[in-house]
Order: C-alpha cells, then structure tokens, then sequence
C-alpha cells in the first residue's frame, strides 16, 4: 500500500470508529436516558438533539468519512490488490452501508417525524411510546457497521 493510501486509510479507519463510537455511546446510554423520561420530555431532548447533530462536529465526521470511504472502494476496485483491496472495499460498503445509509434512510426520516408532531399532544405521546426502541434498535446496527468498517481497514492496513 503506498504512503498516500495508507494515510488516507488509516484517517478512514479512525472516522470510522469515531462515529461507531458516537453511535454506541447513543446506543448504550443517551436513548436509553431519553426513553426514561415521560414522552413530552423525552422527545422535547430528541429535538433539541435533532438541532445540534447537523452542525460541522458530527457532519464532518459522518460526511467526511464517507467520501473517504467511498474514494477508497472505488481506488480498490480500480487498481486492486489483492492483499488489502477487498478489506477496503468490506469498510467501505459497511460504513456508507450502515452509518451513512442508516442515517439517511432511517433515523433522519424517523426525526423530522417526530419534527414535526405537535408537542405536548396525543400524537407525540403515540410516536414516543416506540421511538426510543425502535431508533436504538437501527442505531446498534449503525455502531456496527462504524466499528466494522473500522476492522476492515485496519485490516486492510496491515496487508
């Protein structure tokens, strides 16, 4: 692996795992303190949550890693070795899979749901019942596929 890939990889690797780690950590104990609250609380928190996570701290992170981990699956499958190149293209395909894509597919379209229910009503009460098991449940598969892709390019790293 030449100088250049192996850095970019390697600031891959720890976006990555910097974002399995910012999902476990909701995962493991911010959903779980959310859903502990009576509904019009906990998903007052979920809002202002849902203000701060796209600003540049997070979408650096989510988005940034992206490209690299798309720019790195593209350069294996173009220049391939077979020494590290599936273990780029296996991080790649689990990070735009899991933190990219879930994000996108799934818990983005389950926060502007709950955007925009009206507060403090029947409606929100509904919503919030499922909410927090429902989100952390696709968000362990989210942590996974961070620390996952992570594996890989470590992997990929040491071939």
């Amino acid at each position: 692996m030449s100088g250049p890939l192996f850095v970019l990889t390697l600031v891959a690797a720890v976006g990555c795992a910097t974002m399995g780690g910012v999902f476990y950590g909701f995962s493991s104990f911010v959903m779980a303190g959310l859903g502990r609250l009576p509904a019009n609380q906990g998903a007052a928190a979920m809002r202002a949550l849902n203000v701060e996570a796209p600003k540049p701290p997070l979408m650096i992170g989510l988005l940034g890693t992206s490209l690299l981990c798309a720019g790195l699956g593209v350069t294996a499958l173009v220049s391939w070795d077979g020494a590290y190149s599936g273990y780029l293209i296996a991080g790649a395909l689990s990070y735009l899979i899991g933190p990219l894509g879930l994000t996108a597919g799934y818990h983005v379209p389950r926060n502007n749901a709950l955007d925009r229910v009206e507060p403090n009503s029947q409606a929100e009460e509904r919503l919030w019942a499922a909410f927090p098991t429902e989100w952390t449940r696709a968000n362990h598969l989210r942590a996974l596929g961070g620390i996952a892709a992570a594996v890989c390019l470590i992997l990929a790293l040491t071939r």
